[in-house]
């Protein structure tokens, strides 16, 4: 069962790891191909529970609590018979029931591994995209412009429309606008796309992946078997790097993005256009006009390499021009995504609560001239300094929330001394709205109060949808 497809699932054991977004699909699916599937999970809560009720209501043995149980059926917790695991993409490679498995022989595949190999005959060809940040917004861009040119298409992947649901489901798609996280790929030898963009590479998930280089290696996977374009961003060497330790297929092409002037296959800008020099003809001499950079919302730096790595992909899949502007136009960016909350006294109030790593606030912060940063929460190993000394000259001050606030009001201190920080010792909800106040009081007419924590949020919130979402409500509750 470890390379090719598998045509006949009858009768054979299964283990899924884990329950949630991505292997609950996993177990009704296999099932449904008549598969005897046993799920662990390692949490017994009551969302857990529930997605356990529903799958044992289908036939599916369904384990709660610690799946690495040594009285489950077999050593190191491997349930009995198991001749495949499928895992959900959070489990990490070094968890005891992937060692057993190993011990075993038994091979661990992903939920876009098990989707992969599930296609049918003549499906739809995978435009892939990775990178620490941008790749919701690139895959959702991507996804728009497919949709202008008039492709049959869905944005799916770890954006949270399962692969799975996409493979098997009954809708026909002409191509896929797949988003798939380092997780994902590690778990995905098989995977071969169209073409795949590498976004960006900063360090991210170290605490899973072990190492940087490890971290690196998992996203470069997705250029393996590339069969028209590897699309790399030309300020970030690391991901062009990426591109040329690929085994690729025969003829399938370097494209480059850059916000500065394209070089002969690259997209870039050029006297405020988005131009591609990558698929035209005679691309030494010649670069076709895409859009303008007022076409991308918002036309921040970052985000308009977002949409240059959604065009090449797209061009790189043979759309025209005038369906990259039509669908950069038509496209909106999700909440939570350097949007705009409101004005108030002259001060613009900005919520990036999906800035959750140094990378992306890096990103939101150079957007902006003068700003009072929120910032803090679950640091996830990262550490701080690159992105304050960076910073440093743009910061009118900063107020600092969450349990590793510390890391960064040290790094303040360290590179930028100067700047006023506020330090909320509080880590309940309702410190937003004490952080906002802060913000105000230290705002001057024409800055931007910028909700861009560089940190994950579960310390407080239960994700950064909803630290965004109170960050907002407080900001509201200023303009009242």
């Amino acid at each position: 069962m470890g390379s090719g497809q598998v045509t006949d699932w009858q009768g054979k054991h299964v283990t899924v790891a884990g329950l949630g977004v991505s292997g609950v699909p996993a177990a009704k699916a296999l099932h449904g191909l008549g598969a005897k599937v046993t799920v662990v999970n390692d949490g017994d809560d009551a969302r857990a529970r529930e997605q356990a009720a529903e799958l044992e209501a289908l036939g599916v043995t369904v384990r709660l609590g610690d799946g690495t149980a040594p009285d489950s059926g077999s050593a190191a917790g491997l349930p009995e018979g198991t001749e495949l695991i499928v895992t959900a993409p959070g489990w990490r490679p070094d968890h005891p029931l992937f060692a057993a498995a190993d011990a075993a022989g038994v091979p661990v595949w992903g939920d876009v591994e098990l989707a992969w190999r599930l296609r049918k005959p003549g499906a739809a060809d995978w435009l892939a995209v990775t990178g620490t940040n941008g790749k919701t917004t690139t895959v959702q861009m991507l996804a728009s412009i497919l949709e202008a040119a008039g492709l049959r298409t869905a944005a799916v992947g770890n954006i949270g429309v399962s692969l799975l649901d996409a493979v098997l489901g009954d809708e026909e798609y002409d191509v896929l606008a797949v988003e798939l996280s380092s997780y994902q790929l590690h778990w995905a030898p098989s995977l071969r796309a169209h073409s795949a963009a590498v976004l960006n590479l900063a360090p991210d998930h170290l605490d899973w992946h072990g190492s940087m280089e490890a971290y690196a290696k998992d996203k470069g996977r997705i250029y393996e078997g590339n069969r028209v374009a590897c699309v790399y961003n030309v300020a970030d060497k690391a991901t062009e790097d990426l591109v040329r330790e690929a085994d690729v297929e025969e003829g399938c092409r370097a494209v480059g993005f850059t916000l500065g002037t394209p070089g002969p296959s690259q997209l870039g800008v050029v006297e405020g256009l988005l131009v591609d020099r990558a698929f035209v003809e005679n691309r030494q001499k010649n670069a076709q006009e895409l859009a303008e950079v007022a076409d991308v919302k918002p036309a921040a730096p970052h985000n308009i390499a977002n949409a240059l790595a959604a065009a090449a992909l797209a061009r790189a899949y043979g759309v025209p021009a005038a369906a990259v502007r039509e669908g950069l136009r038509n496209f909106t960016p999700d909440a939570h995504r350097i949007a705009p909350v409101a004005d108030v006294d002259g001060v613009a109030y900005v919520d990036d609560s999906k800035a959750t790593n140094t990378h992306a606030a890096q990103a939101s912060l150079a957007a902006y001239d003068s700003v009072v940063w929120i910032a803090g929460g679950l640091a996830k190993g990262a550490t701080f300094d690159e992105l304050v000394a960076e910073a440093a000259g743009r910061l009118r001050g900063a107020v600092l929330i969450g349990r590793d606030r510390a890391l960064i009001r040290e790094a303040l201190a360290r590179h930028a001394p100067e700047v006023p920080v506020v330090d909320l010792g509080r880590t309940d909800t309702g410190a937003m709205l004490q952080a906002v106040q802060e913000a105000r009081r230290l705002a001057r007419p024409g800055d931007t109060v910028l909700l861009a924590p560089a940190c994950a949020s579960m310390d407080m919130f239960a994700n950064y949808n909803k630290r965004g979402d109170a960050f907002a409500q407080a900001v509201r509750e200023l303009g009242a």
